[in-house]
């Protein structure tokens, strides 16, 4: 029995609500007195609780000559009801929600801090989707212009994504150095594997389609995205720590985010474009 009164308090229930729905439901007609022996608590305590059934339409409440009586209805139609009001206020707490955000978005970052307007520096520590989430929202404040350097040991996918179609259609400047090498992986058959040199291009060749700029670098590069001549995002890659210690910087400054810019075009400089590298490669 303690187990089903448990699984009641899981469902809403006060401990005292699950004895006397568990009395009622196992009786027959029962007056207020019956229910409150069989749930082993005081009658006083059973008024408002058979009310509050009753008034949930959890039970009847049948007037006799001398007492009222209680009988619980069928208890398919009970969990029924139960569960369409755990639905509704699921419904009612997700609109709540999504009212909230749309009243909070409209404030972030509306009063930047005077520190904000120094330099501004960050440090996202861990291979989580906290740092995912970080590179996005970098990405989504992008306004003209996005500068890539990619090296291997990322995963390459052909799909071009809505965030770089829409920065393309107002206008916007994407120009990447990817580093050669066979690290790279591709979705086949949705697995992960191994890139081929073929599978690197054909890769390459469509978003250069889609509208970015690409070079091609047989030296090594760091990774590193240069926004809007503004900020800079590099990860801090080191084989000989785990993952989970991995981390990125970001630095909101413009004179390092215009020297970071010199060490982007030295590499373009001394890139090969598509057409090129699978000439001479």
């Amino acid at each position: 029995m303690e187990k089903i009164i448990y699984k009641l308090k899981s469902l809403g229930f006060t401990e005292y609500e699950s004895k006397v729905f568990i009395a009622v439901l196992k009786g027959g007609l029962m007056s207020a007195s019956e229910i409150a022996d069989s749930a082993g608590i005081r009658r006083t305590d059973v008024y408002n609780i058979l009310k509050s059934f009753v008034e949930k339409g959890y039970c009847n409440e049948i007037e006799t000559n001398s007492v009222l009586t209680y009988e619980m209805i069928s208890p398919d139609i009970i969990f029924d009801k139960i569960e369409r009001d755990i639905l509704r206020a699921k419904e009612e707490e997700l609109a709540l929600l999504k009212e909230t955000m749309s009243d909070l978005k409209p404030l972030y970052r509306t009063e930047k801090s005077s520190r904000s307007k120094i330099v501004n520096i960050e440090l996202v520590r861990g291979y989580n989707q906290h740092r995912e989430g970080k590179f996005i929202e970098l990405l989504k404040s992008a306004r003209k212009e996005i500068l890539f350097m990619i090296r291997p040991e990322i995963y390459l996918s052909d799909e071009i994504d809505d965030l770089a179609n829409k920065f393309y259609k107002k206008g916007g400047v994407i120009k990447s150095v990817y580093q050669s090498g066979d690290n790279y992986k591709v979705k086949k058959e949705d697995k992960w594997v191994k890139a081929s040199k073929e599978d690197f291009i054909k890769i390459l060749e469509k978003f250069e389609k889609s509208g970015e700029q690409i070079r091609i670098c047989t030296d090594a590069v760091p990774t590193m995205v240069i926004i809007d001549r503004e900020t800079v995002y590099q990860n801090i890659a080191d084989k000989s720590l785990p993952r989970h210690n991995e981390a990125d910087i970001i630095i909101r400054n413009k004179d390092f985010a215009e020297s970071m810019i010199k060490i982007f075009n030295t590499f373009w400089n001394n890139s090969f474009s598509i057409k090129d590298y699978k000439k001479n490669k």
